[in-house]
């Protein structure tokens, strides 16, 4: 049995222990009892608990990896105006990270001191947003505007990105760590792409894999700009050549992908990302040039379906819908947003203005501002704007006050991808996307963690210079 230095059996040791007994025990019942499928899903739900909770990192790693390459499956309806009609959609990274949930539950149960929410500056924010969001929805529910049942649903998959996050942040230490999750995020983001590359010839719009036969190209344009705000952070400001040129591959199979979803709304936050990066960048000039000879040459590369797309928002041909916005003709799919954005501001929101209708207990809204204030009401977006301030605050922070070349980048990156987000949530409901905000939440605990780490090394290296 291994012991710990003091003489006491490790809890690890005890755990490990019980675990196999348990697994033996329920393996020998199930293979009698139960159909081998069902028997071997158990087992398999049984082993990652155990993994989670030896081992937080390769919790974190096959959590990076289900991020996008996850199956998503949907059971049941939804009874409630604000889901579009859909049913309760589950992911495989929604089990998988209930799974390592419990795993994290059980390790900070046992190890005391690792606590179970470290504390961090958006602690306050999140916790002010989903009270205000569960409180609306109770609300809702009580005057009878929603399922309760789904309007809970929709407030813990809200909770489960936070998840993310503070198991991210109570797991970061060093440097090492950040670097290692980064290109692991990297490597994922290199197979989506590549997955979705070999769609274009099969005609259409490409989409993330494993999402059915209605993909959500705009999703995944989403998440590419995500990425490659990243990436781009990295080339600025990276010292290593041989990185450099691995990023700039990458950078190239983002840019086709992205331009193969045909997402509009996604190719427009890619000029607000580019211009926030010139802004901050210490290197403008590495990024303004190539822009200029990307411009240049552009309209004689770009493909025609790609051009189509572009121009489709004041060309489509006249349908039922259609608004007219200075004398042009907006398509039905632009349209139905501007007037969900007017109805919701000149109409329905001022019925219940403090609380909103509650989560789902409004219609489907395509766009993430008037939805957070129809559904939470003033005080909701109140505390979405202050918890999307806070977070820019400290990325801010971070960025300026970091000297670490590759830190300096992931800050740079993450700074243009957030701004690129904000931009998209006009036309989508991206802060609720889970394969945007499950890589957006990594990242955020990333950025946040990464002073408090900067200076706990600062210390160490004073502790080990005052003991020599």
């Amino acid at each position: 049995m291994i012991r710990a230095e003091n003489g006491q059996i490790k809890a690890e040791s005890v755990f490990l222990f019980l675990a196999i007994a348990i697994l033996t025990g329920l393996g020998a019942f199930l293979v009698t009892e139960v159909s081998i499928y069902t028997s071997l899903l158990v087992i398999v739900i049984f082993v990652l608990v155990i993994t989670s909770f030896l081992s937080a990192q390769v919790a974190l790693y096959l959590l990076i990896a289900s991020m996008l390459l996850s199956p998503e499956f949907i059971v049941g309806d939804l009874m409630g105006k604000g889901t579009g009609g859909r049913g309760v959609t589950f992911r495989l990274d929604d089990f998988l990270l209930i799974v390592i949930g419990l795993g994290w539950f059980a390790r900070t149960a046992v190890k005391k001191e690792l606590g179970l929410f470290l504390k961090t500056p958006l602690n306050g924010p999140i916790a002010y947003y989903i009270v205000v969001c569960l409180v609306s929805t109770l609300i809702g529910f009580a005057m009878g505007r929603l399922n309760l049942m789904t309007g809970l649903f929709y407030v813990l998959k809200y909770f489960e990105y936070f998840i993310i996050y503070f198991m991210v942040a109570n797991y970061l230490r060093d440097k090492e760590q950040i670097r290692h999750f980064i290109m692991a995020m990297l490597v994922i983001c290199l197979v989506i792409c590549v997955i979705a590359i070999l769609q274009i010839p099969a005609g259409g719009r490409v989409t993330a894999p494993f999402e059915g036969e209605m993909g959500e190209p705009n999703t995944l344009g989403g998440y590419l700009v995500l990425m490659l705000s990243i990436t781009l952070g990295l080339l600025v400001t990276s010292d290593s050549m041989k990185l450099k040129a691995l990023i700039g591959v990458l950078v190239v199979l983002i840019a086709i992908s992205l331009l193969a979803t045909l997402s509009r709304s996604s190719w427009l936050t890619v000029v607000p990302m580019l211009l926030t990066l010139i802004y901050f960048s210490k290197k403008k000039l590495v990024i303004i040039v190539p822009l200029i000879i990307i411009a240049l040459i552009s309209p004689f590369l770009m493909p025609k379906a790609v051009q189509e797309r572009a121009m489709f928002t004041v060309t489509q041909r006249r349908e039922m819908g259609q608004i007219e916005v200075g004398g042009v003709r907006i398509d039905t799919s632009t349209s139905a947003r501007l007037n969900s954005w007017k109805k919701v501001l000149t109409k329905d929101f001022i019925k219940h203005p403090i609380f909103g209708y509650g989560v789902t207990g409004y219609g489907f809204v395509d766009a993430q501002y008037p939805r957070v204030l129809v559904e939470t009401g003033i005080l909701g977006l109140i505390a979405f704007l202050a918890l999307i301030f806070s977070i820019y605050r400290h990325a801010l922070s971070t960025y300026r006050n970091t000297s670490d070349p590759f830190l300096s980048g992931i800050s740079l990156g993450y700074m243009a991808g957030f701004v690129a987000m904000l931009v998209h949530a006009i036309g989508t409901n991206t802060f609720v996307i889970v394969r945007i905000m499950e890589p957006f939440w990594f990242l955020t605990a990333i950025i946040i963690m990464i002073p408090t780490i900067e200076v706990s090394e600062v210390e160490a290296r004073a502790d080990l210079n005052a003991k020599a």
